[in-house]
């Protein structure tokens, strides 16, 4: 039995992560592009002084509940570290879901606040959905109903920043009765 050349080896390894170092870097970009379709989302890009991207974040529970996702933290437009958010919850809950999520933050206190280790949002803090929009027209013609899968086509809720931060919503997948962010916590790793 001949043993595989060790160049081979590192040669695949190196590739692997090239492959899959890109596929990360396109599941972030393809986030971002998705929240940038909003009108709703697009005056923030251009506004913000950072912003927290999730690409996908986890939920699910019967009575206790939980989330988790990873992300990256933007500072200028510059990647400046990583994040993990985590939030546990007890109560009338049910289902499964996954989401993006993006948090802008207004100005530099408000990015250092998110940024300064472990940061955790209240229970007064909400999100505005950026997914779905629907409609349903009857007339004597018969009836018709549509909805909106994507936030360039849907019809958003004005949102303005809130203790210098604004978070936006895109639901994937799932069906889940109780959507919040409140009780959001999160771990932040700056690059180095």
């Amino acid at each position: 039995m001949k043993l595989i050349p060790l160049k081979l080896i590192l040669f695949f390894t190196v590739l692997l992560l090239f492959i899959s170092s890109n596929a990360i870097a396109d599941k972030y970009s393809d986030t971002i592009d998705v929240f940038m379709k909003s009108d709703a989302v697009t005056p923030f890009f251009n506004n913000a002084y950072g912003y927290a991207v999730f690409p996908t974040v986890g939920k699910g529970g019967i009575i206790l509940g939980g989330a988790y996702g990873t992300g990256r933290v933007y500072k200028q437009k510059s990647i400046s570290g990583t994040v993990t958010l985590m939030k546990v919850s007890i109560g009338f809950q049910l289902g499964g879901q996954a989401f993006s999520e993006i948090i802008f933050f207004q100005d530099k206190r408000a990015y250092e606040e998110f940024t300064s280790g472990e940061f955790e949002f209240d229970g007064s803090v909400s999100a505005v959905v950026i997914t779905v929009a629907a409609q349903a027209q009857a007339s004597t013609q018969g009836s018709s109903a549509g909805a909106s899968l994507g936030p360039a086509t849907g019809t958003q809720a004005e949102t303005k920043y809130r203790s210098g931060m604004a978070i936006f919503v895109h639901t994937l997948g799932g069906l889940m009765y109780e959507m919040s962010v409140g009780g959001q916590k999160f771990a932040f790793t700056p690059v180095k």
